[in-house]
């Protein structure tokens, strides 16, 4: 099977597909979109992300392989099988065949080296375990799961119920209260057994290397600690930007906010913070929930921002190669 693949400098990155997340109406993705402007704006409509005649926006649930330096890095772990998410039944008991999709590009669970998580959300970090029987164990045995330290202890207090606690960390935070907690579950489920298997690695998000040409990157809102990975080789950058874009039109217009994001107004200033440092940075952009090939550049139009996917098919032989 011959998988799509992108370079930057010496990077390989490919996208590992989980599921389709096609049922959304963009208004309900994003409350404050108003119809009648896109109308206005036929520019910002793209047929891969948006079907104009049902309003329903298309979407994706995907992770990405990045080779470097001859380890091998997973950013994100999407949903997972088997997770109880009763609240949510488009990611509830799921049986996808991810680790086959996983296999197909040359990855079995324990060739992985690191998993590199931009926040504490069911569908971000669901393959960190895997049912065994009479337990959750850790998926990929040998890698080392490195994660915002902040958001952990949040998700632990949570867990525990510990008021106390969580009031100390969102007052540490300073977003003030949240508009929605994480999915109950999740960090008992997907968080917890790593810790027990000695496999965390909790880190401070403050832009300082955490390997060799890695760095987390402080984007929250959508959740308390969200970070942005930064990958660069030979001056080349790649951001994998988890959920502080669900769907394009938040490039468009930055000021939306999903009904997924806790802390809205910190989600709007980390939108814009990333955009400007995308443009900065000529960074390629690589998405957690968009559809088609799922990464491509922002540029700036007037005082928001414009988004264009990079293709696969533009590529010979279907890899991409980008050079500083």
């Amino acid at each position: 099977m011959t998988v799509p693949e992108f370079r930057i400098g010496d990077m390989r990155i490919v996208k590992v597909h989980e599921l389709d997340l096609n049922d959304f109406a963009a208004t309900q993705l994003l409350p404050g979109l108003d119809p009648s402007v896109l109308m206005k704006h036929p520019e910002r409509i793209d047929t891969s992300t948006y079907n104009s005649e049902t309003g329903r926006v298309f979407m994706s649930v995907h992770t990405w392989v990045v080779w470097l330096g001859g380890k091998v890095i997973l950013i994100d772990t999407g949903v997972g099988n088997d997770k109880n998410r009763p609240t949510l039944k488009v990611m509830d008991h799921l049986h996808t065949p991810y680790l086959e999709r996983l296999a197909d590009v040359g990855i079995q669970p324990g060739d992985v080296d690191y998993v590199l998580l931009t926040h504490i959300h069911s569908d971000h970090v669901g393959w960190n375990t895997r049912w065994d029987g009479d337990r959750w164990i850790p998926t990929f045995p040998n890698a080392t799961v490195i994660c915002s330290d902040l958001e952990w202890r949040y998700g632990a207090a949570l867990t525990a119920g510990d008021e106390k606690a969580i009031a100390a960390i969102r007052a540490e935070a300073g977003f003030g209260p949240p508009v929605r907690i994480p999915l109950p579950g999740v960090f008992s489920d997907s968080m917890a057994p790593i810790e027990a298997a000695s496999r965390l690695q909790g880190i401070i998000v403050d832009g300082d290397e955490v390997l060799e040409g890695i760095r987390f990157l402080s984007t929250p809102g959508h959740s308390i600690d969200h970070a942005a990975i930064s990958i660069t080789s030979r001056g080349a950058e790649a951001i994998f930007g988890g959920d502080v874009v669900h769907h394009p039109f938040e490039w468009c217009e930055p000021d939306l906010v999903s009904i997924f994001c806790e802390f809205p107004e910190a989600s709007r200033r980390s939108r814009r913070w990333l955009a400007r440092h995308l443009i900065e940075r000529d960074a390629t952009y690589f998405s957690s929930h968009f559809p088609f090939t799922s990464f491509g550049k922002i540029s700036r139009a007037g005082e928001n921002f414009g988004w264009q996917f990079l293709d696969f098919t533009d590529c010979v032989e279907g890899k991409g190669v980008l050079e500083p």
